[in-house]
């Protein structure tokens, strides 16, 4: 969850690193730090907190070099301070390291290297890894990516790792497995390395995805890759990042959460285009022509996620169910890995992640492949481990999401999950034309129909301003609609810090009802829907406990108004597309509590972006 970038070239190296980290703030922001070879000596910088701290720090006593590597670290082992911070140095302090990962055997590893003689500065589990190394080394005896390897095959656990050394001071070795990492290379005889392509693209769009167990060596206008952690020599593939800087840029906006929620119109767009067959009666997918026929054989299909990708899972059960008449396990990625599950030949393994790099993710579609189960992927991230781990996908278009808590990513979820929904219908034969076309009309309509969602943001604010000050909150919803009270309770307890949660309407009476007073918020979710008489009734019992009541109600409901003391009116859809509209206002109403109450909502605490470590 960490981030780590590195840079060797003609150009000054710091100012290159530090506004790399920025751009990798979202994955950890607990301490930061780098180390450049300052003429050929290592020169480390560390501080607690945030990139603008180390950049200030730098002020002070800039670094000039040509070389270097950093780090902004969420913290696994150790405390966030200056101590624990990366990079971090060998005994002799000639080797720095860059880590993200854990090393699950630290502690035996640290027992034998302590035995040895070596003496350790930090609570960390990443520095196990600079000492491996300076054993193997042997005072640059031995060349760097050899020392490398060799530790590497001590060590168990997960890793994205750059490596310098005062040895040789023009090499910069990196490595990876089960931690994304990808190789920047510049026309003008220069190369970075970063965790996501992000902190590079302003550099340049040619890039080279590294895959577990390779070892990268850079040298200036050179590289080499080895895989196997075994000097085995690899051809690998420049590919081409295909979007701007400008999509990772706030561009006017306070935030990268309130620009990613008003970008929903456009990548729910585009998680559409190209994919809606004309006259509105079919859906196409590039790349799944391949496994078409063990689509039409599939009798189960099983969802492993994590987080709001999990909820995305959630609302897809419904979905696949109604359209395709398929039946879906919704599994926690976390748990389906510690358990046996049962996978039969006709079942499909749908794996759904934003950054494609979750490692419970990226764990359970390991145990799926083990098991030979077909392996489908929905990730947000081009050339991410996940995408290229499965044996098809599709990935969403959404954009950069850069803000901690997914906003648009779930919106293109829920998206490309209902056309694949159509898809697998229209295979399978169990919808029909018109209703199929019927769909997918009605699914075009949805980004004008948020275009006026945004356009009550001032009213969601004026709203927010009378709750700011709760200390929890309830989200209620049925059908479609329960896993967006899910999702609204996460949304808020992520960004604002408040206690929230979501329920299935009826199940208020079996638990939660007793929560109700004055003080609490209910958030119901009640659209005009085959469900809607059950859930007024809900709204009446908390309303009868003196509870606040905000109510998410379709457009033209005049009922809902003579009971519910707020409104926020969602246009009109079909049922299984009301899940997309109605988690855009709650998106907002997190977003504007959290304001409210000074927090930051695109780094919040604990949180990061890309959830890299079990």
């Amino acid at each position: 969850m960490c981030g780590i970038i590195g840079y060797i070239g003609p150009r000054e190296a710091t100012s290159i690193l530090i506004n790399g980290l920025k751009r990798l703030e979202y994955r950890g922001y607990d301490s930061a730090g780098l180390a450049v070879l300052f003429g050929k000596k290592i020169i480390c910088k560390k501080v607690k907190g945030k990139i603008s701290s180390l950049e200030s720090a730098l002020k002070n006593k800039p670094l000039t070099s040509n070389l270097g590597i950093a780090h902004t670290r969420w913290a696994t082992h150790g405390i966030p301070n200056k101590i624990n911070a990366h990079p971090h140095t060998d005994c002799t302090n000639k080797i720095a390291i860059v880590h993200n990962g854990i090393i699950e055997n630290f502690a035996t590893l640290k027992k034998i290297l302590e035995s040895k003689g070596h003496r350790f500065k930090s609570d960390t589990d990443s520095e196990i890894l600079a000492h491996l190394i300076e054993q193997y080394c042997h005072n640059g005896k031995k060349p760097l990516e050899k020392s490398v390897s060799l530790a590497l095959r001590e060590v168990e656990g997960a890793y994205a790792l750059a490596v310098i050394s005062e040895y040789e001071p023009e090499k910069i070795v990196a490595a990876r497995k089960g931690s994304p990492l990808v190789i920047g290379i510049s026309k003008n005889n220069e190369y970075l390395i970063a965790s996501d392509a992000s902190a590079i693209v302003e550099h340049t769009k040619n890039i080279i995805y590294l895959d577990d167990n390779e070892i990268v060596t850079i040298t200036p206008n050179k590289h080499r890759v080895i895989e196997n952690i075994h000097q085995n020599g690899v051809d690998k593939k420049i590919e081409t990042i295909n979007w701007n800087l400008d999509k990772i840029e706030k561009q006017g906006f306070n935030s990268f959460m309130l620009k990613e929620i008003f970008e929903q119109p456009e990548s729910i767009a585009n998680a559409m285009r190209g994919r809606i067959i004309k006259n509105h009666n079919q859906v196409k997918f590039g790349g799944l022509e391949e496994i078409e026929s063990k689509i039409k054989q599939t009798e189960r299909i099983i969802i492993p996620a994590c987080g709001t990708s999990w909820h995305a899972g959630l609302i897809s059960e419904y979905i696949f169910e109604e359209l395709a008449q398929i039946p879906v396990e919704v599994e926690y990625a976390s748990e389906f890995r510690y358990r046996n599950p049962v996978i039969e030949s006709n079942s499909l393994c749908l794996f759904i992640s934003q950054s494609g790099e979750t490692a419970d993710v990226l764990a359970a579609l390991e145990l799926a492949k083990q098991k030979q189960a077909l392996c489908f992927g929905i990730c947000n991230v081009v050339g991410s481990t996940i995408a290229r781990a499965v044996d098809a996908g599709i990935y969403l278009h959404a954009g950069p999401e850069i803000g901690v808590a997914s906003t648009k990513a779930f919106t293109s979820q829920l998206t490309v999950l209902t056309l694949l929904a159509v898809y697998f219908a229209n295979l399978k034969k169990t919808l029909t034309k018109i209703k199929i076309k019927q769909i997918l009309s009605e699914l075009e309509q949805i980004p004008a129909k948020i275009q006026l969602l945004l356009k009550q943001n001032q009213n969601i604010l004026d709203l927010s301003k009378k709750f700011a000050n709760s200390t929890n909150f309830l989200y209620l919803g049925r059908g479609y609609n329960f896993p967006i009270a899910l999702e609204g309770a996460l949304k808020l307890k992520e960004i604002s810090y408040i206690h929230a949660e979501g329920y299935p309407a009826a199940e208020m009476k079996h638990g939660p009802i007793a929560l109700i007073d004055k003080k609490m918020p209910v958030v119901f979710i009640a659209p005009q829907d085959s469900t809607y008489n059950k859930i007024v009734s809900n709204i009446l019992e908390v309303k009868a406990r003196g509870g606040q009541i905000i109510v998410l109600a379709t457009t033209g409901d005049k009922k809902i108004s003579q009971i519910a003391d707020h409104i926020i009116y969602i246009p009109k859809t079909i049922n299984i597309l009301s899940p997309i509209l109605n988690t855009v206002p709650l998106q907002l109403l997190a977003y504007h509590i959290a304001r409210l109450k000074n927090c930051d909502v695109d780094k919040p605490r604990n949180l990061a972006k890309s959830v890299t470590v079990e």
